[in-house]
């Protein structure tokens, strides 16, 4: 036998096998884990952004950053709403833990804005503890203005600076 015919062999076998069973991820109920074949059909793809219970969908749905304004540590009404948000997603995926890192703009000394960044994460921390999150899931750290997301000398950059960002693993506590 030569490729060709083997080549087209091996296609047919795999397109047939491929059709066989429509219901194999099914429960029997209709409903099992993939049920709707996919996020275009209204299914839940595991893990992804429509996944409730993935990092992804807790990133980009929930909100996992807080900002704060010129040398403030203290939450604005909008950073308390993400952070109602955060605190049911945490309390509903008990299988994670949070990390809290405190970001300052780029003005300032590295020493200020270090203990800027570290009194935002601990206002974080304190809020979802608060809404019942247990501390010993959540640890903080402050990088100041070492890792900026906007590097300009305008308002519009620092304000996107002055940020807590909560970063989510399952286990133990992220580095």
């Amino acid at each position: 036998m030569t490729f060709l015919p083997r080549a087209a062999l091996l296609i047919a076998v795999l397109a047939i096998a491929a059709c066989s069973n429509n219901d194999r991820f099914r429960d029997g109920s209709g409903s099992g884990a993939g049920a709707g074949a996919g996020a275009g059909a209204g299914g839940v793809i595991p893990g992804s952004a429509n996944d409730p219970a993935s990092p992804a969908y807790f990133q980009q749905s929930v909100g996992d950053r807080v900002l704060f304004l010129v040398d403030q540590s203290s939450l604005t009404d909008e950073g308390r709403a993400t952070l109602n948000g955060q605190a049911r997603w945490l309390l509903t995926n008990t299988d994670y833990q949070a990390t809290i890192e405190g970001h300052a703009d780029e003005q300032g000394t590295r020493e200020y804005n270090l203990a800027l960044g570290a009194r935002r994460a601990n206002t974080v921390r304190e809020y979802l503890i608060s809404q019942g999150v247990a501390g010993s899931r959540l640890k903080t750290v402050s990088y100041g203005k070492e890792r900026p997301i906007e590097i300009c000398s305008e308002e519009a950059c620092y304000a996107k600076n002055r940020r807590a960002v909560t970063v989510i693993a399952a286990g133990g506590l992220t580095s």
